[in-house]
């Protein structure tokens, strides 16, 4: 256990000393602020363990993080099981969210993908479909950013390759950017 934690330890300083993922964090949430306030809607998806951290920062955004303060527009596209279990058994589980992002997706909107490998098939086709929207995109992968890395307007890609790891970095982020939007929405 200690050597675990302290390899958790190890990636946490490498973040912060990461000033390309600090200045992403803050494009990050500078977009997805500005879209808030312009009405237009936050998508979130992911699959597995990172489906369950689109739906954490879903319920931070349109519940609260630390304020009370008005609902946010934010839509988990994995949140929906009539939609994906129709799609994915009529059609494919590839375009899923690619469907939904079509679905309630407009120009100036964001689209925000978690994939530790960041090449998850169906979120890199969300991605390509938010593209020809005029969606912005925001990226969170493990370190190569893999497939979504060419397609993300926003990549935040944090210094780990297993999936465990990436999963343990993208909770701070993904806080620090709920808390910050939160803040700027209040």
């Amino acid at each position: 256990m200690k050597q675990y934690l302290e390899e958790g330890v190890e990636n946490y300083r490498a973040m912060i000393g990461n000033e390309q993922l600090i200045s992403s964090v803050e494009s990050a949430i500078t977009v997805i602020t500005e879209s808030l306030s312009r009405g237009k809607p936050l998508l979130v998806c992911g699959n597995g363990g990172s489906a369950s951290d689109a739906l954490h920062i879903s319920g931070e955004l349109v519940g609260r993080f630390n304020l009370t303060r008005p609902g946010l527009n934010v839509i988990c596209l994995n949140s929906n099981v009539t939609v994906l279990t129709a799609w994915a058994n009529d059609i494919d589980y590839a375009s899923v969210f690619s469907r939904q992002v079509e679905a309630h997706g407009s120009s100036g909107a964001v689209l925000w993908g978690l994939s530790t490998s960041g090449s998850s098939e169906n979120v890199v086709r969300a991605f390509i479909a938010a593209r020809g929207l005029g969606i912005t995109t925001v990226a969170q992968t493990g370190q190569t950013g893999g497939q979504l890395a060419r397609l993300s307007d926003v990549l935040i890609n944090v210094p780990a390759t297993s999936a465990a790891r990436v999963q343990e970095l993208h909770i701070p982020i993904y806080h620090h950017i709920c808390e910050q939007v939160e803040k700027c929405m209040a």
